[in-house]
This record gives structure tokens, sequence and C-alpha cells, in this order.
């Protein structure tokens, strides 16, 4: 995983390619991903990567996000694109590791992803299953922290085995890991131990999908 600087400067290149008569400025990228100054300057300070404002400036370039995390040639990025795979990222809609997040989104972008992270998300045949959306609060970490992307497959709906899922309930849409109790109810379980496990009905939960693959801080 590059560090915020090495992405700032990798965006930097790429926006110079696209204005080669112009000098690019932290500012500039700044703008362009849609944060604000002050908040940039403490990301790149604290080193915190912004994945879901990186993804939409990915997805409206027909970039691989895996190149601009982990490194790729800025002048190989057109050509090469062809041979990448995408999965829909919705940008403005958030599973919540808390409260509760907005079961709705109406904008929904292309995301490009290269072949070596696609055997993570379960192969070419999974990816027409496969949705990308950001994690909101703290009640997964250390799996998921705050702005992390997470990639759901709709058709894994079962939890006999267990394992992080989105689900739509009360509160909203969550994140969370559930395993089926004995007596048939379902414990909903907080990856942060400060956070109580909470049970409920199968009937009181409406499971979107399956947690397969990130990307996020811990990667």
């Amino acid at each position: 995983m590059k560090s915020f600087d090495d992405i700032v400067e990798h965006i930097k290149d790429i926006i110079s390619a696209e204005n080669p008569h112009k000098k690019i400025f932290d500012k500039d990228v700044a703008t362009l991903l849609g944060i604000s100054q002050m908040n940039f300057a403490t990301m790149k300070k604290r080193d915190k990567i912004p994945y879901g404002e990186l993804l939409d400036f990915c997805a409206k370039r027909a970039i691989s996000i895996n190149w601009l995390l982990y490194g790729q040639s800025p002048e190989s990025l057109i050509d090469a694109t062809d041979r990448f795979y995408r999965v829909r990222f919705y940008s403005e809609l958030s599973a919540s590791a808390g409260g509760g997040g907005e079961a709705e989104a109406h904008i929904c972008e292309d995301v490009v992803i290269d072949p070596l992270f696609l055997a993570q998300l379960g192969g070419e045949a999974s990816l027409k299953h496969i949705e990308a959306l950001r994690v909101s609060g703290d009640s997964m970490e250390p799996t998921f922290s705050y702005d992390d992307i997470i990639f759901v497959n709709r058709i894994m709906t079962d939890i006999s085995r267990g394992g992080i899922f989105t689900i739509q309930t009360d509160n909203g849409l969550l994140v969370k890991r559930l395993q089926r109790r004995i007596d048939g109810r379902v414990d909903i379980i907080s990856d942060n131990k400060e956070y109580l496990v909470e049970q409920a009905h199968p009937s009181q939960i409406h499971i979107i999908g399956r947690v397969v693959a990130k990307f996020g801080s811990a990667d």
C-alpha cells in the first residue's frame, strides 16, 4: 500500500498528463477530491488515505483503484485499463459500523479493478453480484474503519456459517458479524469489544450480502 504522500504525487502525475502546461499543487488535488484544504493537510500529516474520494476519482477516469493504491505507471493507465474489470460503487451510500446508515442510494459509478484483486471478489462470474460502498462508524474496528470501502456479494445471503454481512434493520444499513444461535435467533456482533452483542429474530433482518473484500486502513 502506498503512503498518502505517494498517492498524492501519483494523482499529480495523472492530472499533469491531462494539463501538461499547469503545475499541480496539493490544493489542486484536495479540490479535485472534494476535500477541504484543512482536512487534506490533516490526512496528509496522519497518513490517512481517503478511500471513498479516491474511488470516486478513479471511477470518473476509468482508472483502476489498485493502480493508485499500489503503484503503476501513469503512462500505461488508458491502454491497460481495457484489460481490467468493473464493479458498481455507490459513492453516497454508507453501511454503518455504528448507529445505522442510509438504505437508499441513487448515484452508482463503475470502479475499475485489476485481475489480481478479482480473485478476492470470487472471480469474473461474481462481478455482476458485487457492489462497493463506504463504511462509517467504529464498531467494526479493527476489521473495518471509517471510510473503508467494502465489496459486498448480494447473492451470498446464507448466514448459517457466520461471517460479516451488510444488513438492513430498523436502525438502518449496517455492516456486522452475524452468527446464528441454536434457538434460531441471530447474534449481531461488533468486532470492537466496546460494543455489546445484539440479538434479533431473522424476520427483523434483511441480509443485503456478504462482505468479501475491502480497501482500507489495514490493507
